[in-house]
Formats: structure tokens, sequence, C-alpha cells
């Protein structure tokens, strides 16, 4: 089945997510902004878009395993879920775990977002 995915960009750097190839569970998600993570610090990063995601599901968002694995750079609080109802920007935390500053540079993948099916029980 397919669903569509309403993306609005709300700054003039916001790239849209995409799926760097056709089979792929994610969609990538950039930056719009750079920032230093020193070793052992968190920063909250912002993506530049909002979304209305479809009917009866979620957003997660889940950490690049390259960022993990070449810088020791992942997510907090993952995946972190985006509910169907919200409206905002879709901001993205990440943490160095490594040992050396970290730069996040303007439209770098920083993350992927999954869209899932949430089933509601009672």
């Amino acid at each position: 089945m397919n669903y569509k995915l309403k993306i609005k960009l709300v700054h003039e750097d916001a790239k849209l997510p995409y799926r760097a190839n056709e089979g792929d569970a994610g969609l990538d998600l950039f930056s719009i902004e750079e920032k230093i993570i020193e070793p052992g610090a968190t920063a909250l990063l912002r993506t530049g878009i909002q979304m209305e995601l479809p009917k009866g599901t979620e957003a997660q968002i889940r950490p690049r395993s390259g960022l993990a694995l070449k810088h020791s750079i992942t997510l907090l609080n993952t995946p972190g879920t985006i509910d169907e109802g919200y409206r905002g920007e879709i901001k993205v935390i990440m943490i160095n775990h490594g040992k050396q500053a970290f730069k996040v540079e303007k439209h770098m993948r920083i993350a992927q977002m999954v869209i899932a099916p949430v089933l509601h029980v009672t």
C-alpha cells in the first residue's frame, strides 16, 4: 500500500527527506545548520521540515550507522517517535560518544526516518 507523506519546508535551507535507494526503509533527514558537538555533549539539530503523517502511522527517527561507526555519533531517545498529530518542526537530538569534537555541516545527513503503522489497542 502506498501512503502520502505531506512535507512542508519551513526554512530556506531545508531539504526534502528522501530514500538513497529504492528499497531503503528509511528516509534521510538533513541538518539545516552547522554545529560542533564536543565529546560527551548533546546537540539539538533542526531539519527545517514539518510534516503531516498518514492516519494510523508514526515516524521513527533512527541513527545513521555510518556516523556511529566512523565518528561515534548517534541519537538520544532512539528510536525517537513522532506522533501522527505532531505538526512542529522535526528536530534531531545527537550525542557524541567519541573522543574528538564532531562538526555537523549544513545539509549533512544526520538521521533516518522510518514511517510505521501504529496499532491502537484497548
